[in-house]
């Protein structure tokens, strides 16, 4: 008997037990690659579909905006209120300084939360309903 090696053992055995662990390792080598190319997909449509969506929403509330700007100071019929005005270019000014460009900013939900309770806040100064929502069936937005 050899030092070092079980009783039990033949060569056979021995032998099946290092291809074994060389199938193994490499199968997991494989599986962890493909994995990983299926993730770096799926995360890149879930990411631009998100984004998306909260472009989508931005888009709206600053066209929301300049046109009731606009709106507000060609009323012949009554002077516009600083309130209102004051609220629509602080939400014009929260969604131009919004950092489109950095996905790892790090405040980034937390600036799209502000920027929604401003558009809520110019909504109630207007007596407007704020309702907005992305109709996923339709690719439509609906209000």
């Amino acid at each position: 008997m050899q030092a070092g090696r079980r009783v039990c053992c033949t060569d056979w055995d021995f032998n099946f037990g290092l291809h074994h662990c060389r199938f193994h390792g490499e199968g997991y080598q494989e599986g962890y690659a493909e994995g990983s190319h299926a993730g770096v997909i799926e995360g890149s449509r879930y990411g631009a579909l998100h984004g998306a969506k909260i472009g989508s929403e931005i888009g709206y509330y600053l066209g929301f905006a300049l046109t009731w700007q606009r709106l507000l100071h060609r009323s012949a019929e009554e002077k516009p209120s600083k309130k209102k005005i004051k609220a629509l270019e602080s939400l014009i000014g929260m969604i131009q300084k919004y950092p489109f460009e950095d996905p790892i900013y790090d405040k980034l939900h937390e600036d799209l939360e502000k920027i929604r309770g401003k558009f809520k806040q110019v909504c109630s100064l207007l007596n407007i309903q704020s309702d907005f929502r992305i109709n996923p069936e339709r690719s439509a937005l609906t209000f």
